[in-house]
């Protein structure tokens, strides 16, 4: 005789101790839950809301320096080390875990134009207005040592930037001209120059390691290759460009910050338009570091501000600013992709978080689940007016809040001319010019 009987497994409703939650039996077919997408939406507006209220992005103000923060630079292997020189010539190392400097050093006389580490971290490049190269060692000289340079170079003429190459004993200078260095030598392995104009910034490829890219005041962007010693090509735009950053999981793709407030997104493949233009920001962009995930990146600005940009976004999605905080300029990423560096006029260096609602410190497991089922949920409805209206909000001091307003109403304006000039003018005169192409003047190869 065949006798039907129920069998349960007892790990699905059995605790394993006292403290454990009880475990409810649920029945996922969506004809019992009829109100399910009406009691999500609910759960993501809270959500929402909620991230509103913990959006606490300020962490800590490093002060110690003596005039503003000119440059900064990472570590490449600790992330807790982060370099930083100011306009008074000095250098300090700060110890982001303890937050407090670890170690001053009187670099330069004049301005710290640029700083880099060396790619394996034991020591570090600093160039002044005083026209020479420094090397230093990373860690503190021992007791009764001096602290000296290990080498010095002396240049011809100022240098405003230095960055080095990501793998081999290079790094490149700009100035008057883009120099390769070889580290053992006095003397430049090769110049590079296309026009006579000073360059303000070099950067290597993280990538394609030969590749760099400069800024000059001339409104030119160029790019090198290493190999061959010769400029590759240049796009020139409408007004110039401070610096350039490249994506660090993308080899071919750099954001550049002008001074006409917008920053571009090129592929350097194509040059003739970028591919996306950032524009949020009502006054000169000053820097610009990606985060090494390569989908966001972070925007120093003269507006007092820096703002958080998706790279394929043209609005950014955070923005981040105090009442002391002046003229920001220069900005960092960290290397594990939670905080953001600033360095500004007031002679301060703010830590910032890079979600400004995401909670430090361990998380329990529980804890884990829910956050990314908020995270999902607000995904899924992002796109709702409510919903897009809380996250979207943002409090702005009132001098960029009003240029914001001034800046839309100048933007209406033109448009509103140039319909009216199309209106009156033959049919085909007056083409229609994208966005994207309306900021380059030229792409010389």
């Amino acid at each position: 005789m065949r006798v039907k009987v129920l069998s349960r497994n007892p790990y699905d409703y059995v605790r394993e101790t006292k403290l454990d939650l009880q475990r409810v039996p649920r029945n996922y077919d969506p004809a019992l839950h009829p109100f399910e997408v009406a009691r999500e939406y609910t759960r993501a507006l809270n959500a929402t809301k909620l991230e509103r209220v913990f959006a606490k992005p300020f962490l800590s103000s490093l002060d110690g320096h003596r005039d503003g923060v000119n440059c900064m630079a990472k570590h490449p292997k600790s992330l807790s080390t982060v370099l930083s020189g100011a306009c008074d010539g000095e250098v300090k190392i700060w110890n982001l875990t303890k937050r407090q400097c670890i170690r001053t050093i009187q670099a330069h006389e004049g301005f710290v134009r640029g700083m880099c580490a060396r790619f394996c971290g034991t020591s570090f490049f600093t160039v002044g207005d005083d026209k020479t190269v420094k090397q230093w060692k990373m860690e503190s000289p021992e007791y009764g040592e001096e602290e000296e340079p290990i080498h010095t170079i002396l240049g011809k003429t100022v240098y405003t930037g230095i960055d080095h190459h990501w793998k081999e004993p290079v790094f490149a200078t700009c100035g008057h001209q883009v120099d390769i260095w070889d580290e053992q030598r006095t003397s430049p392995k090769c110049s590079l120059t296309w026009g006579f104009d000073s360059i303000s910034s070099v950067k290597f490829n993280p990538i394609e390691t030969y590749l760099l890219g400069s800024c000059a005041s001339d409104r030119n962007i160029v790019l090198y290759d290493m190999r061959k010693s010769t400029p590759l090509k240049k796009v020139i735009l409408n007004m110039r460009t401070n610096t350039l950053c490249w994506n660090p999981m993308e080899a071919f793709i750099f954001t550049a910050a002008n001074e006409d407030y917008n920053l571009y997104t090129f592929d350097m493949r194509f040059l003739e338009s970028p591919v996306m233009v950032h524009m949020d920001h009502v006054s000169a962009v000053l820097d610009v570091d990606y985060s090494p995930t390569g989908k966001e990146f972070v925007s120093a600005s003269f507006d007092k501000s820096i703002r958080i940009f998706p790279v394929d976004k043209g609005h950014s999605r955070e923005v981040y600013h105090t009442k002391r905080m002046q003229h920001v300029i220069t900005v960092k990423w960290t290397s594990d992709n939670k905080y953001i560096l600033c360095g500004s006029d007031e002679m301060n260096i703010r830590l910032w978080k890079a979600n400004a609602s995401e909670k430090l410190g361990v998380l329990a497991p529980r804890e884990k689940a829910a956050m990314n089922y908020n995270q999902k949920l607000k995904e899924k409805f992002q796109f709702h007016p409510q919903i897009r209206r809380i996250a979207q909000h943002r409090h702005l001091p009132k001098s960029i809040y009003c240029q914001i307003k001034e800046q839309r109403i100048m933007r209406e304006a033109r448009r509103r001319k140039e319909l009216n000039r199309r209106k009156h003018s033959k049919p085909g005169s007056m083409p229609f010019v994208p966005e994207r192409k309306k900021h380059i003047v030229a792409v010389v190869k």
